[in-house]
């Protein structure tokens, strides 16, 4: 049977170029840019993956309680490998050279206080599973709340893959999140950035980056497996007319006029909305022919597409959308579907993939063509070059990187131990 491609990984179990420590969002609960490229170098590395409690401070909502609760059911969860001294708990998952922990963290950050906390937590649970690693080891993060770790915890350089400008989230503390992405980056040895105008945030910082946009399985979103088909039409089963179809976190960076524009201009089809809310636009969710779906695994995500009639990407021109990169635009292209976007900085070099919107009655005129005439041959020959930007080649980046982080070890007396007087000091902690 066909494997998503969270679930694709080359044999092997030996390492053979040291160890890496992660810190990103939580290892399988969804298919970030992070995990993939991780799973791709899994036979390389042996990998200690750290979950942690996001950027998200906790607020009194239905959303809060469930995320607090899963994560005490992980703090809490039994061993299934090997004892540790260490107050993480290990989980070996899906690769012999993988194991994912769940160390105990204080869920806030706006304090001095806070922060040092968090500093202490993590570096008295990590530094002794990380010293029980091969070495030499190099931390990858994409998570500002890193930023204290350096200096701190047992290894010996630390790669910023920088995915997101967290403080321009809607609904995240910006002002936290900011200071700690600038400290961040000025403490990071190498800096990866997903986008162009996340590179203009690491340069007014004084530090440059490498660029390394997102990759896609093409293989994967061209052929939906039959399983994949039949879950979708039970997912989509009572919808009318034709689908016109959003997948991802439903939220405020969506652009309710064109929403509603287009609501308007179809009032015989459906508008399916596919993902986890996050306070999204009311108005949105209260169109007359506007479904909203909970979120799907991503083998059920091809069939989708292929039941679909066009895959909308409908975010507004906001801060946060402008340094984005959304994984899911490669995946609509891939799957040979119509696609309609809003212009964003994202957009600019698929262009010729797909048809782009600067308003909201031209979003709506676009999705209409697209329902009556199908996707143009051009846009679907020029899609032809997604084929060059498979996970594989992405991390083939990745991994040199990390060999130039080993090679700058290697060369220098630098020891890969805790050296704060290394480490440039904000005075924060």
């Amino acid at each position: 049977m066909k494997t998503a491609p969270s679930e694709i990984i080359r044999p092997g179990g030996s390492a053979t170029s040291g160890s890496l420590v992660v810190f990103s969002d939580d290892w399988g609960r969804h298919p970030s840019s992070c995990q993939h490229l991780v799973r791709q170098l899994l036979p390389d590395f042996k990998v200690l993956w750290v979950n942690t409690i996001g950027t998200r401070a906790p607020r009194l909502d239905l959303q809060t309680f469930r995320r607090v609760a899963e994560k005490v059911m992980q703090w809490g969860r039994r061993s299934s490998s090997k004892g540790t001294e260490s107050s993480a708990k290990e989980s070996i998952q899906n690769h012999p050279n993988l194991t994912v922990v769940n160390p105990k963290m204080w869920p806030w950050f706006s304090t001095d206080r806070d922060r040092a906390l968090n500093r202490w937590l993590l570096t008295r649970q990590l530094n002794s599973l990380i010293g029980k690693l091969p070495q030499p080891v190099i931390a990858l993060t994409t998570l500002p709340i890193t930023a204290d770790l350096p200096g701190h915890l047992s290894v010996g350089g630390w790669l910023y893959y920088c995915v997101d400008d967290f403080s321009v989230w809607p609904g995240l503390d910006g002002q936290t999140l900011r200071r700690m992405d600038q400290d961040m980056i000025r403490r990071a040895d190498t800096l990866i950035a997903v986008s162009e105008t996340l590179q203009g945030m690491i340069a007014a910082e004084g530090r440059t980056s490498q660029l390394m946009t997102h990759g896609v399985d093409v293989d994967f979103w061209r052929n939906p497996t039959e399983d994949s088909l039949k879950q979708a039409d039970a997912l989509l089963d009572g919808t009318r007319g034709r689908r016109i179809v959003f997948w991802g976190v439903i939220d405020r960076r969506l652009e309710t006029a064109a929403i509603r524009q287009l609501s308007n201009d179809c009032p015989n089809d459906t508008l399916v909305f596919i993902g986890p809310q996050q306070d999204p636009d009311p108005e949105i969710l209260n169109l007359p022919n506007v479904v909203v779906r909970p979120p799907q695994s991503l083998n059920i995500l091809p069939g989708i597409a292929a039941r679909s009639s066009v895959l909308m990407m409908p975010y507004a021109n906001l801060p946060v959308t402008r340094a984005m990169q959304p994984l899911k635009l490669k995946e609509y292209l891939a799957t040979g579907q119509a696609v309609v976007v809003n212009r964003l900085p994202s957009t600019e070099s698929w262009e010729d993939c797909m048809d782009v919107s600067t308003s909201p009655q031209e979003f709506s005129r676009l999705v209409q063509l697209r329902l009556s005439n199908g996707v143009e041959a051009e846009q679907l020959k020029s899609r032809h070059r997604l084929d060059q930007e498979s996970w594989l080649a992405k991390s083939q980046i990745l991994k040199r990187t990390i060999g130039d982080l080993f090679t700058r070890r290697n060369t220098t007396e630098a020891a890969f131990s805790p050296n704060v007087a290394t480490i440039p000091s904000t005075g924060h902690c």
